[in-house]
């Protein structure tokens, strides 16, 4: 069995991810190569998008979000993800069971769910918002008319568990701002959601996105279970790291020589490469991982990556006609790299705020 070094895993990783060099392609393509974008904050997905691709431009992805190519909705984990059309029909009804964990569980809404007919609410949940998209207060109000002595909000939890619910623009598009409002996918896109998806194509999509993993990675990407009987029927290279895990991955993917440079890149919030996996070590070290999960609220900060591990946050302050970018390196941090990052910080003020008429790129102590 072939032994990979942590350092080649990391770099076969950056590959995966697009971030040892810009990749020349279409926004809609690279969402659909990284099976999805976490984006529960509206905004962090145009910035994940620029940091791996050649000249992207914001209006790329929000003109696919307009025109229903790409959408967002709760998927892996049970959370929101920018995925494409094609995927939220295919994704959606494999990670069911997480919606159905959390109705049973949900530390919110579980207790008011008691004894209720939860394919019932669902059903009148569709037949309203098939007139228009509605935001979960309108909903959860218009349900409560239906079911008086139940708590609205949970009856639209139930809406948002059982059905698959897009948001729908303005919401996430870039330069407007909007409440998040939701249709069902299948009204939103026209389209059935898949009735028979293959689990064994999702693992293999996440290979391809985020290998070489285990089964372990693979089921906290996804947030499903059992899925090591799915990934013994596929046919997979085998390899060990260097703690003795197994890990697998697809047999042609690319796996670069672990002394490939890897660049500064900076990471939205919630970027899925940070997220993904069971074992975080490839990514960064065991400090600066509590550091990150450590977070109050469990929001995470915009991230940087120094030789492909994680080395720091970023913020973005605007104020009228300037931008300021924040960066606060989590170790020490060489000359070289600081000059780098600030360049990196540079490009990455213009994307954010071109018609500024200052920016600037602030280190500070971490």
């Amino acid at each position: 069995m072939d032994r990979l070094t942590r350092r080649a895993v990391n770099r076969a990783t950056l590959a995966r991810q697009l971030l040892l060099e810009r990749a020349p392609r279409t926004a809609v393509d690279t969402v659909e190569h990284l099976v999805g974008m976490q984006a529960q904050a509206p905004f962090p997905p145009y910035y994940g998008l620029w940091t791996r691709l050649v000249d992207f431009r914001p209006a790329e992805l929000a003109d696919a979000l307009v025109d229903r190519q790409v959408v967002r909705i709760v998927l892996m984990r049970g959370t929101v993800h920018l995925v494409s059309a094609a995927d939220a029909c295919f994704l959606r009804p494999l990670v069911q069971p997480i919606m159905d964990r959390d109705l049973g569980t949900n530390a919110l809404h579980a207790r008011h769910l008691v004894g209720l007919d939860l394919p019932k609410v669902a059903e009148a949940a569709r037949r309203i918002l098939a007139e228009r998209p509605h935001t979960a207060k309108e909903l959860g109000a218009v349900l409560a008319e239906l079911w008086p002595d139940r708590e609205p909000n949970a009856l639209a939890h139930v809406a948002r568990g059982v059905l698959p619910l897009v948001q729908v623009p303005p919401r996430a598009v870039w330069g407007r701002s909007g409440q998040t409002a939701y249709h069902t996918a299948e009204h939103w896109l026209d389209r059935p959601l898949d009735a028979a998806p293959d689990p064994a194509r999702l693992v293999v999509r996440y290979l391809a996105a985020f290998g070489p993993a285990s089964v372990a990675d693979v089921q906290t990407w996804s947030g499903l279970t059992r899925l090591r009987e799915v990934a013994d029927t596929l046919d997979l290279r085998v390899f060990t790291s260097e703690d003795g895990r197994e890990l697998l991955d697809l047999p042609d993917a690319p796996r670069p020589d672990e002394d490939t440079p890897a660049p500064v890149r900076f990471l939205p919030e919630f970027d899925n490469i940070l997220l993904s996996y069971a074992d975080r070590g490839r990514m960064m070290s065991d400090e600066h991982r509590k550091r990150l999960f450590g977070v109050k609220n469990g929001v995470f900060p915009g991230t940087f990556l120094v030789d492909g591990q994680l080395r720091g946050s970023w913020r973005l302050t605007k104020q009228r006609k300037s931008i300021v970018l924040a960066i606060t390196p989590w170790a020490r941090t060489t000359k070289k790299d600081l000059a780098a990052l600030t360049r990196e910080g540079g490009r990455l003020l213009e994307f954010a705020a071109p018609e500024a008429e200052t920016r600037d790129v602030q280190v500070l102590d971490g």
